[in-house]
This record gives C-alpha cells, structure tokens and sequence, in this order.
C-alpha cells in the first residue's frame, strides 16, 4: 500500500513538471510571434514588399526583368499602425515618390532596370528614415552592392 502511494506520488509530480514546462513553452512560442507594434495592414504591405523587392533583385542579378507582384499602390490606402504617421505630408510624398520608383522600373529597359531598383531601394529607406526607422536595418538587405 504504502509503495501504491509513493508510485502515484511520483507519477503526479512527474505529470505536474511535464505539464508546467509544455505550458511554459507554448507561452514563449506565442510571445515570440507577436510583433510588439502589431500586423496593421501598412505592415504587412510593407513585409510583401520587402519579399517583392528581393525577388527583383534576384530577377535583375540574373539579368532577367523583374515581376513587380505586390500591390504597391495600396501603400497610400493601408491602414497603419501608427495612423498619425500615415496620414501626413511627409508620408505622403514620400509614398508617392516610391510608387513613382516602381512605375519607373517597371518600364525600364533591361540594361537601365538596376539603376531604377536602386532608385526604389533609396525611395524605401529615406522614407524609414525620416518616418518611421525600425525596418533600415532589413532594408538594406534590398541594396545592390555590384562589384
């Protein structure tokens, strides 16, 4: 009897510590996905840019011309995490300097088509550098550093 008591014992401690540490993770994980600023639509726009914009590069690396896929225009429409930012003269232009960018590479030829990606790889950073700063550090990975 007394073994009886011991064995369960054991077994709800052991079930408490497996049970404590699958919840402990499953917080970590749901914390790690969290994006401290939120998913507002400007920033989900602006990760399928990003992922728009490497796939250009590589486009143009292997002298093909790129496939502008996102919508970029909605860049004037999507709702922003911080709305105050989006809804001034500063973005404004700066948003229509960029969509400018792209229209200009999408009608390049070829052989001029890495000069206007890097027309719209700056038009991306002086506006997070003026607005709103986080993303440089990502967008540089857009840059074309040609040897």
């Amino acid at each position: 009897m007394n073994n009886i008591k011991y064995l369960f014992g054991i077994g709800a401690i052991l079930s408490l510590f497996f049970f404590a540490c699958a919840d402990t993770d499953n917080q970590a994980v749901q914390q790690a996905s969290l994006n401290p600023n939120g998913d507002s639509e400007l920033a989900l726009l602006m990760r399928a840019m990003f992922l728009d914009g490497m796939q250009v590069k590589e486009a143009l690396k292997k002298g093909e011309k790129p496939e502008i896929s996102v919508e970029f225009e909605k860049i004037h429409s999507a709702k922003a995490t911080e709305p105050e930012k989006a809804a001034s003269d500063t973005y404004h232009a700066f948003a229509l300097a960029y969509e400018q960018s792209v229209l200009a590479l999408q009608d390049a030829a070829a052989d001029a088509a890495p000069v206007y990606y890097d027309q719209m790889v700056s038009a991306c950073m002086n506006c997070h550098k003026a607005i709103c700063p986080g993303p440089t550090m990502r967008i540089q990975q857009l840059e074309w550093k040609r040897e």
